[in-house]
C-alpha cells in the first residue's frame, strides 16, 4: 500500500467529512469523485485518477483498520453489497456520526427540541438550565451511531417503513419465476472483473468479446450488440420475416411452406445494418457471447437443490370464470387483419394489441395508417373488459384517439425501459425523431360503460370508468425492465403482469408475431403459418365463415 496515497487519501476524507460536503452512506465511486476534486495542503502528493477505483477501495479497508496521523483516528464503517463498498458511517474525532449529520444535525447549532411544559412551572424556576441539558442530550445522542441516534419511536417507525408488507412478500412468492435470475457483472469480462479484485472473479454472468476478422476493438462494442443485424445469431430468430417469394402470406391462408420450414432470411437495411446497406457488410464493432465455464454454475444448482416449502396462496380474483381453469394451447389466425371478420372470433376479456403505427420513420415491416387504425374493429370483440395497447412516437397521441374511437377510457399506462444484452440501459434505439427512444409505452384502456343521463336522456360514460368486478387491482407496478430483443418483441413480463391482471378468460393479441403465441391466448397476424385453433366453437364459426379456408377441428384425426 502507497503510504503517500493514504495519506492524501485520510487528509481528504478529514476534510471533506468535517466540513460536511460528504455525508453517509456513499458509494466508494462517488466518495472517489470527491476526493479527487478536494484541495488539501499536502504538495507534490500523488493523487487518485477515476481509474483507480480499485486501489481507492483497498485504501478505505486499510483506513478502517488502521487509521494514521496523530490525534484520535476517524472510525470508517464499510460494508461490500452486490460488489460494490459502500461507507455506511464515519465516526469523527469529535465524536459526530457523519450518519446523524444526514439528519439535519449541525454540531455548531444543534437544534433543541420542543417539549410540552409547564407554564407556571417554567415562570417559576426559569427554563435556561433545561435549554442547556436538551443542548447536551442532543450532541450525545446525535454522537452515536447512525440509528443509535434515533429515539424509540423513530427507530420503530424506521424499523416498520423497510420491512415489506406481509401481502408482498406472498405475492411476490406466489408469483415469483420458475427459473433464477442471474445478474451481470458490471465489468462484462472476466478479466476485467478479475483485475478489480486482485485475481479472483465473482460469481455473476460475464461475457467474452466476439473477435472475427473483420472486428475492430479499438472502435468499442456495438451499440445493438446481439440485436445488430449483421450479427448471425439475429437471422436465427423466428421474429424475422422470410423474403416475401418464400413467406406465409406468398398465398391463402400460408400454404406455400410446411409447417415449421423457413425461407431466406430479410434482414432490414439501415442502423445496425453494419452500416452499408443493403451489402450488408460486417459489423466491425465488438460483439459478445456468454463466458461459461465449468463451475460457474454451482451457486446456481445449490439454489436449486434447496427445498421449498409449500406456498401459501393469496385470496385473489380468479378472473370472469370464478375458478381456476387449465390454459388451452396456443392459438392462431394466419390473416390480413383490415379485411378478416372478426365478428367469428366471438368477445373477448383481454385485447392486446402492437399496430405497425405510422411513425413517419423507415421501418422493416410495413405500416397502416392513421385512418385504417381508427377503421379496425376493436369494439365487436369486447363487452366488458381491458385492452392493452402499445404505441411510441407519435402513435402515443394516435392511440389515445384510438382508444377513444374505439369506446375505451384510459386508465393506466405500463412503460417497458429497454436494457441492452449487458443488462446497460440502451442509448441508440432504432426510433425517435427528436431523441433516441430508451422506452416504450402500453396503453391500458377499458372498454367504457354508459347509463342514461335522466335529465337529457342520453346516453353518457360513467366517470370514474367502472372496472370489471373479476379484475384484480394493486398487484404489479407500472415499469417493466427488460432486454430488448427482435425487432418488435415485447418483454415477456407484459404477458405475467396481465395473466395475474384477469386470470383465465379469453385474450386475444391482435399484429401478433410467431414468437408472440403462447397458452391462453388466439394470436392474429400476417406472419403466423397455418391456423391452429383449439376451440371448437371458434373452429366450426371460421369454417363457415371461410369453407376454403384448411383449419383442421381439434377431434378431428
Amino acid at each position: 500500500m502507497d503510504e503517500r496515497l493514504q495519506l492524501v487519501a485520510s487528509t481528504a476524507l478529514l476534510s471533506l467529512f468535517t466540513s460536511g460536503s460528504v455525508t453517509t452512506p456513499i458509494a466508494s465511486k462517488s466518495l472517489l469523485i470527491k476526493v479527487i476534486t478536494c484541495k488539501h495542503s499536502l504538495v507534490d502528493f500523488p493523487r487518485f485518477r477515476l481509474t483507480d477505483l480499485a486501489k481507492f477501495e483497498a485504501t478505505l479497508e486499510s483506513l478502517a483498520h488502521n487509521w494514521p496521523g496523530p490525534g484520535d483516528p476517524v472510525s470508517l464503517r464499510l460494508v461490500r453489497e452486490d460488489g460494490h463498498l459502500l461507507v455506511m458511517d464515519v465516526i469523527l474525532p469529535s465524536g459526530i456520526s457523519t450518519t446523524a449529520r444526514g439528519l439535519d444535525f449541525n454540531p455548531k447549532n444543534p437544534r433543541k427540541r420542543k417539549r410540552i411544559i409547564d407554564e407556571e412551572a417554567d415562570s417559576a424556576a426559569g427554563s435556561e438550565p433545561e435549554e442547556e441539558e436538551d443542548e447536551e442530550e442532543d450532541i450525545g445522542r446525535y454522537k452515536q451511531s447512525g440509528l443509535a441516534g434515533f429515539s424509540k419511536q423513530q427507530r420503530e417507525v424506521y424499523k416498520l417503513v423497510q420491512q415489506s408488507t406481509a401481502k408482498g412478500r406472498l405475492l411476490a412468492e406466489e408469483f415469483a419465476s420458475d427459473h433464477a435470475f442471474e445478474p451481470i457483472c458490471t465489468h462484462v469480462t472476466k478479466i476485467e472483473c478479475a483485475k478489480s479484485r486482485a485475481g479472483s472473479i465473482c460469481d455473476r454472468v460475464h461475457f467474452r468479446p466476439l473477435l472475427r476478422p473483420h472486428t475492430d476493438p479499438s472502435l468499442g462494442h456495438c451499440s445493438y450488440l446481439n440485436t445488430c443485424y449483421s450479427e448471425p445469431t439475429y437471422a436465427q430468430s423466428p421474429s424475422i420475416p422470410p423474403f416475401p417469394s418464400t413467406s406465409h402470406s406468398a398465398t391463402p391462408y400460408g400454404a406455400s411452406l410446411p409447417p415449421g420450414a423457413r425461407g431466406p432470411t430479410s434482414l432490414p437495411s439501415g442502423l445496425g445494418a453494419g452500416g452499408r446497406g443493403k451489402e450488408k457488410a460486417p459489423c466491425r464493432y465488438l460483439h459478445y457471447e456468454i463466458d461459461w465455464d465449468g463451475g460457474d454454475g454451482d451457486n446456481v444448482q445449490q439454489a436449486s437443490r434447496m427445498i421449498k416449502r409449500p406456498q401459501h396462496k393469496l385470496g385473489i380474483g380468479l378472473g370472469p370464470t370464478g375458478k381456476r381453469t387449465p390454459m388451452l394451447p396456443p392459438q392462431w389466425i394466419n390473416c390480413d387483419l383490415r379485411r378478416f371478420d372478426y365478428s367469428v372470433l366471438g368477445k373477448f376479456h383481454v385485447i392486446m394489441a402492437d399496430p405497425p403505427w405510422d411513425i413517419h420513420m423507415s421501418l422493416p415491416y410495413g405500416t397502416l395508417t392513421d385512418d385504417e387504425m381508427r377503421a379496425m374493429p376493436i369494439p365487436t370483440l369486447q363487452d366488458e373488459g381491458f385492452l392493452f395497447l402499445w404505441v411510441t412516437g407519435r402513435a402515443m397521441e394516435v392511440g389515445r384517439e384510438c382508444l377513444r374511437v374505439w369506446g375505451y377510457t384510459r386508465i393506466d399506462e405500463v412503460i417497458w425501459l429497454k436494457t441492452n444484452q449487458l443488462q446497460r440501459v440502451i442509448r441508440t434505439g432504432r426510433t425517435g425523431h427528436w431523441l433516441n427512444h430508451t422506452k416504450e409505452h402500453m396503453l391500458v384502456g377499458v372498454k367504457t360503460q354508459y347509463r342514461i343521463n335522466t335529465q337529457t336522456g342520453e346516453n353518457e360514460p360513467i366517470d370514474p370508468p367502472v372496472l370489471p368486478k373479476w379484475a384484480n387491482k394493486g398487484l404489479d407496478v407500472d415499469v417493466i425492465v427488460s432486454e430488448v430483443r427482435e425487432t418488435s418483441r415485447k418483454p415477456e413480463e407484459v404477458y405475467g403482469l396481465i395473466e395475474r391482471m384477469c386470470p383465465g378468460g379469453r385474450k386475444v393479441e391482435i399484429f401478433g408475431r410467431r414468437h408472440n403465441v403462447r397458452p391462453g391466448w388466439l394470436t392474429l397476424g400476417n406472419q403466423l403459418g397455418p391456423d391452429q385453433i383449439h376451440e371448437e366453437e371458434l373452429a366450426k364459426r371460421i369454417k363457415a365463415k371461410y369453407p376454403d379456408r384448411p383449419i383442421g377441428l381439434p377431434n378431428s384425426s
